[in-house]
């Protein structure tokens, strides 16, 4: 029983991270269909966000019966609780993903009221919070989990400067509010990606530490 119990473990790090990988390739694609106003790439995000929902559904499934049949105790026990969480995450990221698309459909065609520069920049430290947040994970590297935490005040203050800029837009020039606000909801979207990062480096200290730490202070 304990060969299987160390297979089926094994098996749900891969499934975890393989879930992973598509929301990574996700968010990527969604920031790309934005900048690019690659409306037909926002349709597919959209589309294979089922993909990603079914990924969930069936890892959640085999934490279940792992708990169900083999009575985990202590590390195995916190490595199963904290899968729960961690597709909880990456699902939820997958659907601010699938959120900024549709922002990209809604705004349409059209230009856009500015160049994209800081936003893509606060993406992309996103993308490496996520990649670094699957390393930490398959490794169980404590210290690299922790460093989300510094990338994420990096994120925060892009944040508050997409924001700032966006909303002087809107009061010098009234007529971008709409895509002003479209704006600005995808930057709150990024932001919270970024947090979701942190929710999962936190998982993988509890994991690997038992202790429970906040990343996202």
């Amino acid at each position: 029983m304990s060969y299987r119990f160390d297979y089926l473990l094994t098996d749900l790090k891969k499934k975890i991270v393989e879930m992973g990988d598509l929301v990574h390739v996700a968010i990527q694609q969604t920031i790309q269909s934005l900048k690019e106003r690659d409306l037909e790439l926002a349709k597919k995000i959209i589309a294979d966000d089922k993909i990603i929902n079914n990924f969930e559904a069936e890892i959640e499934q085999l934490c279940t019966h792992l708990v169900a049949t083999q009575q985990p105790i202590a590390s195995d026990l916190r490595r199963i609780v904290s899968s729960y969480k961690i597709i909880s995450s990456l699902e939820r990221m997958g659907d601010l993903a699938v959120d900024i698309a549709k922002i990209s459909l809604r705004i349409g065609p059209v230009p856009l009221i500015k160049p994209l520069i800081d936003l893509p920049a606060m993406a992309e430290l996103v993308i490496s919070m996520m990649h670094t947040a699957l390393k930490a994970f398959t490794n169980e590297d404590v210290e690299l989990a922790r460093s989300l935490a510094e990338t994420d005040h990096k994120v925060d203050h892009f944040y508050k400067l997409i924001f700032d800029e966006i909303v002087d837009l809107i009061v010098k020039d009234p007529t971008v509010a709409s895509q002003g606000i479209y704006l600005l909801l995808t930057t709150r979207y990024i932001e919270r990606i970024g947090d979701y990062c942190t929710n999962i480096g936190e998982e993988v200290i509890y994991i690997t530490l038992g202790i429970r730490e906040d990343l996202n202070k």
